[in-house]
């Protein structure tokens, strides 16, 4: 009996299906085509995760909060180009221009999250607006061309945050490991502190959770600019590690990484989220893009896939919430 109530509490947890569907993507794609799970492929899907899934876990936290950013897409794109803009001029080391893409990315997350809480406008078109703005300005700023990237090889900022080496046939990037430690760190944060208790309140219930003392706006702000901050330095990995830097990169994320967060069982609702099913959510995705290009499906087939595992992920939500409801 104390089996089955462990398999039925397993099944009950939202990360359970994520975690089902990417098993059995990778067993099917490895079926279709053995190269799915050689070491270069598997490094080069851990490559493209980090970078996306940097942004995907700041957004967790907003989601769980009750808030949405979309945003974030145009903020990857601009922080690498303002870097390399102020370093190729000579305006400023790579240091220091890393340093001021990161501020500037703080302050849009700022502005974002004081439009939400002080003047009441819903996040969808705060952040909507701030899309066009700070995508117009990498634009402006670039005349719409790529900068140039390749004069920070060596840099010691490159190889700390994209700095290459080999485990065996497996190439590993630098960046995985900034990944790893946010997930833990805010995973930690949303499940064992009290600041989490608090996103989860703002999120489920706002007004009891002021009534309780607990300071909604300023949890809101600083995840807005958490949000702002984790999309700039994915934006600034992307660039080290491509030796690119173009005002429209970046363009879309802020859909597939909500498609991550809401795969991975976070509610759109706000009040739950998980960042354990978030990082399946991100593998799940990134593994299918990887996949069906691997297997020969045009790439251009990836949105009908994303928009399947959605419908099927919001559906198997749907059941398992009225199961749990129901005392089943």
């Amino acid at each position: 009996m104390e089996n089955r109530s462990l398999i039925q509490r397993s099944i009950a947890r939202p990360e359970f299906g994520p975690f089902v569907l990417l098993v059995i993507e990778i067993a099917v794609f490895w079926g279709i085509n053995h190269d799915f799970l050689s070491p270069q492929n598997i490094s080069n899907t851990l490559a493209f995760t980090v970078e996306l899934g940097l942004i995907a876990l700041a957004m967790t936290l907003l989601m769980t909060s009750g808030e949405f950013d979309l945003s974030v897409g145009s903020v990857f794109g601009l922080s690498p180009v303002l870097m390399w803009t102020l370093f190729n001029s000579g305006v400023a080391s790579l240091e220091a221009a890393f340093v001021v893409a990161l501020v500037v990315a703080a302050f849009i997350g700022l502005v974002n999250g004081w439009f939400v809480t002080q003047l009441k406008i819903p996040s969808f078109l705060v952040t909507l607006g701030m899309l066009l703005v700070v995508r117009g300005t990498a634009l402006f700023v670039t005349s719409g061309f790529p900068q140039r990237t390749w004069s920070a090889e060596g840099s010691w900022l490159a190889e700390a945050l994209v700095g290459d080496f080999f485990i065996g046939p497996f190439r590993i990037y630098m960046s995985l490991f900034w990944f790893i430690a946010a997930a833990i760190a805010l995973g930690y944060v949303l499940t064992q502190s009290r600041t989490g208790n608090w996103i989860q309140a703002a999120g489920g219930n706002p007004s009891a959770a002021r009534a309780r003392g607990v300071n909604v706006s300023g949890v809101k702000i600083g995840l807005f600019i958490l949000s702002s901050i984790l999309a700039s330095l994915a934006g600034v990995i992307s660039s080290l590690r491509t030796s690119a830097a173009n005002p429209n990169s970046g363009t879309g994320y802020e859909l597939e990484v909500i498609a991550m967060v809401v795969i991975g069982g976070t509610a759109l609702t706000g009040g739950r989220g998980t960042i354990i099913g978030t990082v399946l959510g991100i593998l799940i995705l990134r593994v299918m893009r990887n996949g069906i290009v691997l297997i020969g499906v045009p790439g251009l087939a990836y949105n009908i896939f994303i928009g399947a595992i959605i419908l099927g992920m919001m559906a198997l939500h749907s059941w398992l919430e009225r199961r749990h409801q129901a005392g089943t």
